[in-house]
Formats: C-alpha cells, structure tokens, sequence
C-alpha cells in the first residue's frame, strides 16, 4: 500500500508503557510517516515490506513495536537484525538500548567483523534479547553453534539493497533457511530491485507492502547546490567555500580510499580538522573518528560510500560530493547524512564539465534540479575576512574589560609618538598576516596542448594560509649551487611502481618545493633516496611522512649514509646537471622554463 497515512500520537499504538517512556525521554511526539504505518502491522504479527530512504526513521519504526513485544525472561535472542556495514549494525544497536532503557535486564549486542570474535563469544555466552548483526559474522557464530536462533521471534533486514550490491543475498537466504518458521520478518529497503523481490517472495508471509514517497522527501530539507570544478582545481574549490561556509560538522565523500587520506591530509594542511574514514581502517580508529566527530574534536571526516553507510551524526550539517557519485541512488544516500529527522542540512556536488550527464540523472532522480553556483571570488573571501574580523572586535569590546589596553594605547601615542590610527592599522596586520584581507586573483592558464577546454579553471585564488604555502610549479630546471643538500629515504621503491615522476610530484605539491630544490633521486626496489633543501621544517618533515605515493606512506627520514652519485632517471636533469661547473647549461635551459606558470592549489 502507498501510505502516507493520519499521524497520531505515539501513545496510540498499544505500545508498551516502558517503551513509550523511553520515547518521551528521547523528546519524541509525531512519528514519520514510515513509522506510523509500520508500528500497528508489527505490533500485531504481520510481515511487513518497507521501501523508504534512508533518514526516514525506519529504525524506530520496526525497533520500537518490536521491542514492545520482548519477552525478558528467556535468555536466547529473540530478534535478529542484519546490517549491511559495521556502522549501521553500531547504529541499530545504540538506538535499540536507547528505546529499552526501562526494560529491566535487557540485553543487546552488536556482532561483526573486526571485532574481537572472543569478545563476542563472552558476550553471546552471558546472551542478549537482541543481536544485531553483518550478515558473515552472523554466520560464523551460526556456524560455531554459539548463536541460535530456536528461540527468535523477529527478523529484520535493515537497507536489503545495500546488502544485495554488497554480495550478500546468498547469506541472507542461508540465514532465513535457518531461523523458525513460524518467524516474522521485516524487510526495509530503498529501492526494491528484482532480488530483493524474489527474497521477499520466498520468505515473507502475506507481507503488508508500505511504501512511502520519499525520494524528494528526503531532500527537500536539504539546500543543495553544484559548481562547476575542474578535476585538478577541486582542492582550491573546496578551501574557497570551507573558508566562507558557516558549518557545524562535516562529510566529503570521495570515490577511492586512497583518496580519503590525500584529501582528508590536504584539508589538514590547510587548518582544518579532518580524518579520512575507509574501509582499510580497523574498526577501533573507525569508532574513534566518528566519536571526535560526535564530540565536536573533528569536524571533517573524509569518507567513501561503504565507510560512510549507517552513519547518523546530529551534527553533520554539509555534505561535500568532492567526487559525483556514478549511481543516482549513492547521491540520496550520501546527502541523507544531513537533513535527517527534518533537521535542516545543506548538500554541496562538484561537478567536472564533462559529468554533465551525471547531474542530469541525478537531478531526474530526485525530481528536482540542483541549482549551479559560482565560486567563491577573490573579493568575496576579503569581503568575509573583514566582516569575520570587525564581528571580533565587536565581541571583543562588548565582552572583555579593555581600560587597561584604552590606558596602554594613549601612552603609547603620547611617548612614542605613534597615531592611534597608526597603531591599529600595525595591530591589524600582525593579527591578520598569516590571512591577509587583500586575497590576489590568479588569471586561469591556457589549456595546454592535448588539454580539453573543460580541464581549464576560470580563475584561482592564490592560496594565502599559513600552515603551507605550496606551488605547483612543475619546473625541472637544475639545483641551484647555494642550496646546501642533505639526503632522505622514502620507503617507497621499484617494486611499488614509483619513479622519480611521482616522488617528484608528491614533493613539490605536498612540500611546497620547487623542481629545482629536489636533487638527485635514487630509487631502489624497497626504497628511494632523494637529495632536499637542508634545515626544513619539522611539522613539514612529518607532514611528509604520511603523503602517500602509489599507495605507500612515504615515511620519510634522513638517511644515515652520505648521499652518493646516482643513475640518470627518465623525467629527471642527469647527476652532472646538479655540478656548479655546468652553470652555462642552466643559462641556457633557463628560457624554456618560462612555459611553466605556477597555479595555486
């Protein structure tokens, strides 16, 4: 049935009384609409086939009737829900002792890979009223004996596309061909592939089919926008609009896991607390990301679909398509991590020119269009400099007690014989030095030969925050004689597939160095010694440690032994060309370096 059905109370469904307590202490009064048309058929034993996006409430809406129905006496889990991620199994999990916290004794446990599987053993042993679980660990303890199910009243399969795109149906049929007969199931999904039908089918009972249109429910709370970024101007997109967007936390999603690390390293660089969130992390530094998001000690977390599934922060309020997503559906996924619960949120989607089709499937998906906006410009990041410095001042008088300063300014006019004009305008500038209010624009280059005219940026700003300055010459020119050198090792080396092409690369746009500060280069199968500027600075030197080239951490260190000749490399000037006796070969090299122009990241 397609409900949208006459909302009343919570305390009209027959629910038990511990469980409506729980809800009014969680400040609840109206359920969504998907939970007010699932609770009645749940109470009363029926399957249920729910579709309706994610951030729709789904998980109050089979939690709390099912709960109601616990029986707190028997030890062995009565209710069973699987989860495509260890996220949203965590997710589940904590929802479901929030609404139970007045059912004495009750007990739930979350099951999944990562996780210490003795742990879970101890765990299963002392037993839990509810398990909520992936769906291969579920089956390894099924397969142990340490979990059965002879006693589950309730089966629930929470995002069953996600878990059919994942691999899972297989696991999914072997769980159902275990669990009793006599079962009730709820099956919830977004989307209702021919699959997901089929396991329907198969092992629901007369379902009650509750759909609700929510596609532009879900993002009609949200305020979305795009720009139009070339692949290699995204960084300097995205520092533009961080500076001068007012947000409380924040997702960027990104295609790749390695580039959760480069971003999330950028945007650290930049003054920014971000962590990336992939699937190669274990779940401890996982859990802990997300907890310094929740408690405010991070405010950008870096992530790919997967890592990212199941994740409900309340204080997410962007989220940054840094990379469009190919599947329609993953957009609504990804934008449903603000805007839930109809908070407000704000959706923000780099686009390349040539991803035009993208948005436009995108837009038809979700029956509405996403308006374009333009960069932020030069002028505008001044103008937000000095807006955000007069409105500290304006605290600052309004809030601290400044005779002291009134005292200490007119003795500095009278003995110094300084202006108080004078002595604001220096004050200004020491305070505003490392971001200065006058932001210099930088004429877009012409696309080089081979270039589309879609690869070329309109315009950028150059980049003028403290914790590094970068260029992103690419100059080759020789070293120059009054360098003083000193020789570091990379972990990095042949059998990585690096060449001097990407160390070079990594060094100048993570570094700030300029081609012709980075000397010889001598790449061996585990490792790469390279000759840099000496004295550089140690918060750079750390920096560098986690850049990672062909996905391999640098680690960089100096290197003990003094640096010797090396082999010629293929992109790099040959040892002889580093010799101050070869000064008329730079004189003569010098012209063509006038091809390069330097561009802010």
């Amino acid at each position: 049935m397609d409900t949208t059905p006459a909302i009343a109370g919570f305390d009209s469904f027959g629910l038990s009384p511990a469980i409506l307590k729980a809800i009014q202490d969680q400040g609840y009064e109206t359920p969504t609409p998907i939970q007010a048309a699932c609770i009645t058929e749940l109470l009363a034993g029926n399957d249920v086939l729910g579709q309706a996006q994610t951030g729709t409430g789904k998980t109050a809406a089979f939690a709390l009737p099912l709960l109601s129905n616990l029986s707190l006496g028997a030890r062995d889990p009565q209710i069973l829900i699987l989860a495509p991620t260890r996220e949203l199994a965590l997710q589940v999990a904590e929802a479901c002792q929030s609404y139970a916290k007045h059912l004495g004794g009750f007990n739930v446990l979350p099951i999944y890979g990562g996780q210490s599987i003795s742990v879970q053993l101890r765990q299963l042993n002392r037993g839990a009223h509810v398990i909520v679980g992936t769906p291969g660990r579920v089956i390894d303890h099924m397969r142990r004996g340490t979990l059965k199910l002879g006693g589950l009243k309730s089966l629930v399969l929470d995002e069953a596309d996600e878990m059919l795109k994942m691999g899972f149906i297989d696991d999914i049929e072997w769980i159902f061909e275990q669990a009793p007969a006599d079962r009730q199931v709820a099956l919830f999904s977004a989307t209702m592939p021919d699959a997901i039908r089929k396991v329907a089918k198969k092992y629901l009972r007369n379902p009650v089919e509750i759909k609700i249109k929510s596609k532009s429910e879900t993002v009609t709370a949200i305020d979305q926008v795009h720009y139009v970024v070339s692949r290699t101007h995204k960084m300097d997109a995205m520092t533009r609009i961080l500076e001068v967007e007012e947000f409380d936390g924040m997702i960027v999603f990104v295609r790749t896991k390695l580039a959760t690390v480069e971003v999330a390293d950028k945007l650290e660089a930049h003054g920014f607390a971000a962590e990336a969130l992939n699937g190669d992390m274990n779940q401890a530094m996982r859990e802990r990301t997300i907890d310094r998001l929740k408690q405010g000690k991070l405010d950008i977390v870096v992530a790919t679909d997967v890592a990212a599934r199941g994740l409900d922060v309340q204080r997410i309020s962007h989220v940054v398509n840094f990379d469009i997503p190919n599947d329609p559906e993953s957009y609504v996924h990804r934008i449903g991590r603000t805007g839930r619960a109809g908070r407000k949120g704000k959706a923000l989607l780099f686009v390349q020119p040539r991803e035009q089709r993208l948005l436009k499937t995108i837009e038809k998906t979700i029956r509405q269009p996403i308006p374009v906006k333009e960069l932020p410009t030069a002028g505008d990041l001044s103008e937000h400099r000095i807006d955000t410095f007069v409105n500290t001042l304006r605290e600052t008088m309004a809030e601290q007690d400044l005779d002291y300063y009134y005292g200490l300014v007119s003795r500095m006019t009278q003995e110094h014989e300084m202006s108080t004009q004078d002595i604001a305008a220096a004050l200004t500038y020491l305070g505003q030095k490392d971001r200065p209010f006058i932001v210099k624009e930088v004429a877009p280059e012409r696309p080089k030969r081979g270039e589309s005219r879609g690869q070329k940026e309109r315009g950028t700003y150059q980049s003028d925050t403290k914790p590094r300055e970068r260029s992103a010459s690419k100059s080759r020119g020789p070293k120059r004689n009054d360098v003083p050198m000193e020789t570091y090792q990379l972990q990095v080396g042949s059998k990585h597939g690096v060449s001097p092409r990407e160390v070079v690369g990594a060094l100048a746009n993570e570094a700030g160095l300029d081609g012709a500060h980075i000397g010889r280069i001598e790449i061996s199968e585990e490792t790469t010694l390279v000759d840099l500027p000496e004295g550089m600075p140690g918060d750079l030197l750390k920096h560098l440690q986690r850049v990672y080239v062909c996905n391999q951490p640098l680690r960089l260190k100096k290197h003990q032994a003094a640096a010797g000749a090396g082999a010629p490399h293929r992109g790099k000037p040959k040892p002889q060309s580093f010799k101050a006796s070869d000064e008329k070969k730079k004189r003569t090299k010098k012209p063509k370096q006038k091809k390069t122009k330097p561009a802010a990241e």
